[in-house]
């Protein structure tokens, strides 16, 4: 595929496109990255060096890829943060010229707003603005349990109540959903799941809840759904190889203690994903 990914990138670590490029690349696909920021690191640090491009510099850019004549062929748009409307514009802007040239492309979006236990971590406004703007343009949403929660205006705890917020979700719009870090009342002690929702059904797979948080694992999640699903047609197979390539990445970066995930370490089971984990069918 050819997919225009525009995110943040950090020139040491990997989170936004520094944590989606390559992966992609190591599946095949060309992307071409367009940069919403350009920092010294992930702002998790506390302290980071850098520029913040402006929306309209954004724009140009992408203007630019269409000089070239090529945007659309683009097969899929894929976003992350957004920390300001403007800049969600620009995105926007962007899907919609990709797809009314290939209507078969679509846009993937990680509705990045927060985490359980953190609470929301992005600016007032940020939220709303991803659900009642962003998320109904979308075609494929991968919100962690606590955004989807925010996102259906609910609070969720079993696995019924989880594919019920999906669904009320997939009404405004997005048709394929990956939910990622579920934790309900039936998930054993020491696992989490992943749940995967589409037109065709609903999937689900239980990993085991490694003692590590890093920066970057959902950017890697968004991309490597977006591209198995997009190359296998199968929402049951793009979550097994998803979720099969980060968890080998997390347990890569856990024992190398260290705060980076181990993208280049683990870039065989991105580009050949093993067969860790398997999908069961919830509905």
């Amino acid at each position: 595929m050819k997919i225009l990914s525009i995110q943040s990138s950090v020139a040491y670590g990997h989170v936004g496109n520094s944590a989606a490029v390559f992966p992609l690349q190591r599946l095949g696909h060309e992307v071409w990255p367009v940069l919403t920021v350009h920092f010294s690191n992930h702002t998790g640090y506390g302290a980071w060096r850098g520029p913040l491009l402006a929306p309209a510099d954004v724009a140009e850019v992408i203007e630019g890829i269409a000089d070239r004549g090529v945007l659309g062929t683009a097969d899929a748009v894929l976003s992350g943060y957004q920390g300001d409307p403007a800049m969600g514009a620009v995105i926007l802007a962007a899907a919609d010229r990709v797809r009314a040239a290939n209507p078969d492309a679509v846009y993937c979006c990680d509705p990045v707003m927060g985490d359980t236990g953190r609470g929301m971590f992005v600016r007032p406004g940020i939220p709303e603005y991803l659900r009642d703007v962003v998320v109904p343009r979308a075609d494929i949403i991968t919100p962690n349990h606590f955004e989807l929660d925010f996102l259906a205006g609910r609070t969720t705890t079993s696995l019924p109540a989880v594919l019920d917020a999906v669904d009320v979700v997939r009404v405004t719009g997005p048709r394929d959903v990956l939910v990622t870090s579920v934790l309900h009342d039936d998930v054993p002690a020491g696992s989490l799941e992943v749940v995967a929702v589409s037109d065709e059904g609903a999937w689900a797979v239980t990993t085991p809840l490694l003692p590590i948080n890093p920066n970057g694992g959902g950017d890697v999640t968004a991309a490597l759904y977006l591209a198995h699903l997009r190359t296998t047609g199968s929402p049951a197979t793009a979550l097994e190889r998803t979720i099969s390539s980060v968890f080998t990445v997390l347990e890569r970066t856990l024992a190398a203690g260290t705060r980076e995930i181990q993208l280049v370490a683990a870039q065989d089971a991105i580009a050949d994903p093993p067969a860790r984990f398997t999908a069961r069918r919830l509905r």
